[in-house]
């Protein structure tokens, strides 16, 4: 039986779309990276200071794990960053990167590369480039089709003075290629992550067995409960809390379609 990783993908959306809560967004995209397997497989730790959104042309702002299709993604998109509170810096430099990281339970130590800019800045709350080098532009994504759908990871890296890239990595229009993402980074002194959101594409039917993952409960989420929890009690007789109700919404949502993806696999 091919299990797809379907539940991850579609609980946290209804939560961050209806929350302008920075932390509950930052909470909701960590949880999708540990249950998407992002984390610790791609990425050994993930502690985001900032929300990293994908706008695509034609699509709009893109949820986390959203499926998109290779025409969809095709072209560049714009990457906007807004900061979890008024402590978090975004001057100086930074590295975008964009890699493959392949379907769920593929090796996270050998990806393809799609995107890699250094110094780029991060000007009213958006990433530009008119002054980055870039390495490789982007180029959209390709899966092997019937490969499954594979997960596409946008990261920010804070780029510390000290950033010195690999000889093999330091000048610029280098094509799509294999990839040691972890190395570069270590190599190259970059910083911490910034911020981080992925997408996923799929050509043709997965003739492919992919690893199971579990679903995200947005009720486990610590400031989704506070905030739900202080909501109701602030609540007064001329209407109740919208944050509670939209907890309760997400909920009834991911029960729904919770009950559907498993009577999809049976």
């Amino acid at each position: 039986m091919i299990v797809l990783p379907v539940l991850f993908a579609l609980s946290i959306p209804f939560v961050s779309a209806q929350s302008n809560d920075t932390a509950v967004q930052i909470e909701a995209i960590e949880a999708h990276f540990t249950q998407a397997a992002l984390v610790p497989e791609l990425l050994a730790s993930f502690d985001p200071s900032s929300i990293l959104t994908i706008n695509f042309d034609g699509v709009g702002d893109v949820s986390p794990g959203q499926a998109l299709t290779q025409d969809q993604v095709a072209p560049t998109p714009t990457i906007k960053i807004t900061a979890a509170n008024s402590s978090v810096d975004l001057t100086g430099n930074f590295t975008l990167a964009m890699v493959d990281a392949d379907i769920v339970g593929a090796d996270e130590s050998n990806i393809t590369r799609h995107w890699l800019e250094n110094s780029v800045t991060v000007s009213d709350g958006q990433v530009s480039n008119s002054s980055a080098t870039a390495i490789t532009s982007y180029a959209g994504p390709a899966p092997a089709s019937g490969s499954g759908p594979h997960r596409y990871v946008v990261i920010l890296y804070q780029q510390p003075a000290s950033f010195s890239p690999p000889s093999d990595l330091s000048q610029p229009n280098l094509g799509v290629s294999k990839f040691d993402l972890n190395g570069y980074v270590k190599d190259s002194q970059l910083g911490a992550v910034v911020a981080a959101n992925y997408f996923t594409v799929e050509v043709g039917t997965s003739t492919t067995s992919i690893s199971a993952t579990s679903a995200v409960e947005s009720s486990t989420l610590a400031s989704i409960s506070t905030t739900a929890t202080s909501g109701s009690a602030a609540s007064s007789s001329t209407g109740s809390s919208s944050n509670a109700a939209s907890v309760t919404t997400a909920d009834s949502l991911l029960s729904m379609l919770s009950l559907a993806a498993i009577a999809l696999l049976m």
